[in-house]
């Protein structure tokens, strides 16, 4: 059993999934995929000369967030290995499954459809990153979960102590960000994009429709025309890693 791909989604409601699909095709340099699912609840943000990472889920209810979905070559296989440490089946359909991890966290395992090349880098940012917010009772159970589902990602603790990264072996398109909250409330996600200027692609976003939340000193909260939240962070977008420093 192998992760051969992996997709970022985007969850909005359906009053804004029109404004949300706008937004971050013109973020992403993307177009949107007829719809997809029993009710069209699901598209796809297509990239010109490369294969699709992230996608889009229309919700029945709350504010929405994000997931990932994990491509494989042994959906069964995978599935069972999620249900062995800890993960709940929430729904099983024609070919693909939604688990729910330890803490509360929806994801999907799909088959993989021959995948493998990465969109490029767009106005100097990429959409590369599911953050998973935390509260402190879940956070071990979590590092320990996704560390053992994906044994051939390199897990490492992150830049501060409240973060532990999950990065995916060369080629794959999503990260996964680990980060311990400082107060018990239920699991939620977000999408996060490297950066190589925070600010230039800030003002690109507001100019876009989207709203500042808060700046930190690495990352920038925002909010996107449906609501949705994400964060502008200051890593190398090509590589996902924070950039070298300059003595």
């Amino acid at each position: 059993m192998s992760v051969r791909w992996t997709y970022a989604f985007i969850d909005r409601p359906a009053s804004g999934t029109g404004r949300a699909g706008e937004f971050w095709t013109a973020v992403t340099g993307t177009r949107l995929s007829e719809p997809s699912g029993g009710s069209g609840e699901f598209v796809t943000l297509l990239a010109d000369g490369a294969d699709a990472c992230v996608g889009m889920q229309r919700i029945v209810s709350g504010r929405g967030g994000a997931h990932l979905d994990f491509s494989v070559d042994d959906l069964p296989g995978f599935v069972a290995d999620a249900l062995r440490l800890g993960a709940e089946t929430v729904g099983e359909h024609e070919g693909w499954a939604v688990l729910r991890s330890p803490a509360g966290q929806l994801f999907c395992a799909v088959p993989w459809r021959g995948e493998s090349v990465r969109p490029p880098v767009v106005h100097g940012s990429r959409l590369d990153q599911v953050c998973l917010d935390l509260p402190p009772s879940g956070y071990d159970a979590e590092v320990a979960f996704w560390s053992g589902l994906l044994p051939g990602w390199d897990a490492v603790p992150g830049s501060l102590p409240e973060f532990h990264v999950i990065r995916p072996p060369t080629g794959l398109p999503v990260r996964i960000l680990l980060q311990r909250l400082e107060e018990e409330r239920p699991v939620t996600a977000h999408l996060d994009l490297a950066c190589a200027d925070i600010g230039a692609t800030r003002e690109r976003h507001e100019e876009l429709g989207a709203v500042c939340v808060a700046v930190f000193g690495h990352w920038t909260v925002m909010r996107d025309p449906a609501g949705g939240t994400y964060c502008l962070t200051g890593r190398d977008p090509e590589t996902g890693g924070l950039p070298r420093r300059r003595d």
